[in-house]
C-alpha cells in the first residue's frame, strides 16, 4: 500500500506542476481555477490507469515471468520523461484563457503517464479500484493546492515538482528489481 501511495504522489506531481503554472499566470479567481484543476486532473489521472490496466491484463500471460522487469522499465521511462519535461517550458505559459477545452487538453496531456502506470499496476497485481481512487484523490488535492502555490510563488516550483515526481518513479522501478 505504501508503494501505491508513493506512486499516486509521483503521478500527481505532473498535474501539480501544471497547476502551479496555471496559478502563476491566471491569478483571477484562484478558487474557481483550483477547483477546475483538481476536478479535471483528478478525474483523468484517476481514470487513465484503467486503460493501461486493461492493456496490461491482455499481455500479462505473455510477460508474466518478466512482469517486474517490464513494470520497472515502464516506471523508469515515465520518470525519465517527467525529468526531461521539467527542463522545457510548460504549455500553460501560452494559455491566455482557461476554458473547458484547454483544461481537457491539459488533463489528457498530464495523465498519459498514469495510463502507462496502469499497465504496470496490472503486471504487479495491484487493485485497480483502490489505485484509481487513490491516484484521483491525490491528484485532486495536489492540483488544488498547486494553483494557490502558483499564485503565491510564481513558476519557481513548477519544474522542481516534475523532477521530484520523475525521481520517485525511477526509485519505485529500482525497488521492484531489488526486492
Amino acid at each position: 500500500m505504501l508503494e501505491l501511495i508513493i506512486l499516486a504522489i509521483a503521478l500527481s506531481l505532473d498535474a501539480f506542476a501544471v497547476s502551479i503554472g496555471l496559478g502563476a499566470r491566471h491569478q483571477i479567481n484562484p478558487q474557481i481555477l483550483a477547483i477546475k484543476s483538481g476536478v479535471y486532473f483528478g478525474v483523468f489521472q484517476g481514470g487513465m490507469p484503467v486503460i493501461g490496466y486493461l492493456g496490461g491484463q491482455g499481455t500479462l500471460a505473455w510477460v508474466e515471468t518478466y512482469a517486474p522487469w517490464v513494470a520497472a522499465g515502464l516506471l523508469f521511462l515515465i520518470g525519465m520523461k517527467m525529468i526531461y519535461e521539467s527542463y522545457s517550458e510548460g504549455i500553460e505559459q501560452d494559455i491566455s484563457q482557461v476554458t473547458p477545452r484547454v483544461m481537457l487538453i491539459l488533463a489528457i496531456a498530464t495523465s498519459i503517464d498514469a495510463m502507462a502506470a496502469g499497465f504496470a499496476l496490472a503486471l504487479l497485481g495491484i487493485s485497480l479500484t483502490i489505485a484509481c481512487i487513490l491516484i484521483g484523490l491525490t491528484t485532486f488535492a495536489f492540483s488544488y493546492v498547486g494553483v494557490f502555490i502558483g499564485v503565491k510563488s510564481g513558476t519557481y516550483l513548477e519544474s522542481k515538482a516534475e523532477i521530484i515526481g520523475g525521481v520517485i518513479l525511477i526509485m519505485i522501478g529500482v525497488k521492484l528489481l531489488i526486492w
